[in-house]
């Protein structure tokens, strides 16, 4: 194992130090392990709260501040927080208007949010609601979930999400643009290698030089298939097929995001994403917006992701929404 860090166990905190000494626009709770906006909590806005596991940076940490979430929450790597770290990071944003938990769909996640959100309400009197993410088409269950995961879709709904909180609208408006967010997009994942998780100190899964994984989770979970390495072009279409077949895009724009999964030269990202743009062309699908670069990753996997979500005026509207955090910036 070649990383650079110090002890495996301090990889966590000391990334925190990390960002704390790099991002003054935003302060951390070490001993809770939370990343806040610097003005959070902002009178009458709802609080948006994420987390999950470290090592998919720039998610969730470095989508706090203006125009996204209000506080990130960090567990250990592949790792969810726990209900504690949420419960704190719920009061400490909560301004009188209500909190909302985006969380991706696994058990972990799931369970600990929604445990934090019944203490939230007993203990304190917070409205807290959440959206559970769960846009990945590649199986229907895993090793960490009841259901699709929560991938792709995570970053581009806590963005319009955020635009629409610093809008003031109120909860349920938020609730509901979550929901039909999360109902309009789909991803899928392939991996060329392994990551290694520093505790454990070996690749997760092995690969042959020749194979590659299809629809690969987020922490090394398996995919549809491991299969023969093919061109860009090959896997793009086995990328996309899955993701056209699942959901009827029509004639409305679509936000795409071409993801890396921490490994793969931005180069490879465009060869990839040019490949998609023509497939998605081919459909008849209009790109409104696109992402190409590394913003839900898993450590220093090889790969890609690719995410497809449908939008109205209203949601490029938000989309192009003022944004100022580490892994989104715009309109400031």
């Amino acid at each position: 194992m070649k990383k650079l860090i110090n002890d495996p166990e301090d990889v966590v905190a000391e990334a925190l130090l990390g960002i704390e000494a790099a991002r003054p626009e935003v302060r951390v709770d070490h001993a809770n392990r939370i990343i806040y906006r610097h003005d959070a909590p902002m009178a009458g806005k709802v609080g948006l709260v994420s987390g999950g596991g470290s090592g998919h940076e720039p998610l969730h940490g470095g989508f706090v501040g203006l125009g996204m979430l209000d506080a990130a929450c960090a567990g250990q790597v592949f790792t969810s927080p726990t209900p504690d770290q949420m419960l704190e990071a719920t009061r400490c944003v909560d301004s009188g208007a209500g909190v909302l938990h985006i969380v991706k769909n696994y058990t972990g996640d799931v369970m600990n949010f929604e445990m934090a959100a019944e203490l939230a309400a007993a203990e304190t009197g917070i409205t807290v609601d959440n959206v559970i993410v769960n846009d990945d088409v590649a199986v229907e269950d895993s090793l960490y979930t009841a259901g699709r995961r929560g991938v792709g879709v995570t970053v581009l709904l806590e963005k319009l999400v955020g635009a629409a909180a610093e809008e003031g609208r109120p909860l349920s408006d938020l609730v509901t643009l979550a929901q039909a967010i999360n109902d309009s997009g789909r991803s899928m994942g392939m991996a060329l290698t392994s990551c290694t998780v520093p505790a454990a100190g070996h690749p997760t899964f092995e690969l042959a030089e020749g194979e590659m994984e299809l629809g690969i989770g987020i922490h090394g979970e398996p995919g549809r298939h491991r299969v023969a390495l093919a061109s860009a072009r090959e896997i793009a279409e086995q990328l996309m097929d899955p993701i056209l077949a699942d959901l009827d895009f029509g004639s409305t724009p679509v936000i795409v995001m071409l993801n890396g999964m921490g490994g793969t030269p931005l180069i490879e990202l465009y060869v990839m994403y040019g490949e998609v743009s023509k497939i998605i062309q081919k459909a008849g699908i209009i790109v409104a917006r696109n992402l190409v670069g590394n913003y839900i990753t898993s450590l220093e996997m090889a790969g890609c992701s690719v995410t497809l979500l449908r939008a109205d005026q209203e949601l490029i509207r938000l989309w192009d929404a003022p944004v100022n955090t580490a892994g989104l910036r715009w309109g400031i």
